[in-house]
């Protein structure tokens, strides 16, 4: 997959009605690279999967089909090729997110089940707080990807560089007694404005969450979160906000060691 390849990614998503904007996808092919693919059926795109690698980890996601093509093995082979891809560069762990239609699929692939996800949704109203966070900052950004890998045993620095490039102002952080405890950002998507990732202490966590609902005040919002995190769903539902779907999170190889209790928002089905 190409940047001429752009159009086909975002009339996929769309037709899906997906969350992701073109940039995105420009993120996708900038953090992928030539793990990028695009199937073809009868000298026709009709299908897209991205890959993003985080030195020993990898994610898949953006598995799209044309309607017109499904049935036809097509989302079967682009996964094949992208696990083909990822074992050839020694992946030892790969990890996505699956809707309840799709994790039987992952299953016959290797995949292992994890925790549930629960995508909340709903217009973001404003609520008093007392608490208040900063705006993060380039010479934070080192402490924020420190925070990050220690929590969920991944090094997403690139993509964490990225989000703040694309939108600085949206990345907030929370120290408590000088000490970072927490960030989250958020960007706008095609359907909703999507809050996350958020990864903190659970002194942080509620801060962040609810200052950030506070700031999209009006706007439509998703939120992935753990399903089973107690004090996230509680935060969000008292925002108003309401259970959308479902995804099983999944992993092929290695298990990773994340803490779960940290986190509060996830950054999307595409990477965690």
């Amino acid at each position: 997959m190409t940047g001429a390849d752009l159009g086909l990614g975002l009339r996929l998503s769309r037709q899906a009605q997906w969350n992701q904007t073109e940039t995105d996808w420009r993120r996708f092919l900038e953090l992928g690279g030539e793990g990028c693919f695009i199937a073809e059926l009868d000298g026709t795109a009709v299908g897209t999967t991205t890959t993003c690698i985080f030195d020993s980890v990898a994610w898949i996601a953006m598995v799209l089909v044309d309607v017109e093509a499904r049935r036809q093995g097509v989302g079967s082979a682009l996964l094949r090729h992208a696990l083909a891809f990822l074992d050839a560069k020694g992946i030892e762990t790969v990890r996505l997110d699956a809707t309840p239609a799709g994790q039987p699929v992952y299953e016959k692939l290797g995949f292992q089940p994890e925790y549930l996800l629960t995508r909340y949704e709903g217009i973001a109203s404003r609520s008093d707080t007392e608490a208040h966070t900063e705006q993060a900052t380039a010479e934070t950004l080192a402490e924020v990807s420190e925070l990050n890998h220690r929590m969920t045993g991944t090094n997403r620095a690139t993509l964490l560089s990225r989000l703040f490039a694309d939108a600085p102002q949206s990345m907030r952080i929370v120290r408590i007694a000088g000490r970072l405890e927490g960030f989250i950002t958020s960007r706008p998507g095609a359907n909703a404005t999507q809050i996350g990732p958020c990864i903190a202490t659970a002194q942080a966590g509620p801060i962040l969450l609810a200052e950030t609902v506070n700031r999209c005040a009006g706007q439509r919002v998703f939120v992935d979160v753990p399903s089973d995190h107690v004090r996230a769903v509680q935060t969000l539902e008292a925002k108003g906000l309401k259970a959308q779907r479902y995804l099983r999170r999944m992993h092929r190889g290695k298990p990773i060691r994340d803490h779960v209790e940290a986190l509060w928002a996830g950054s999307g089905p595409e990477k965690g």
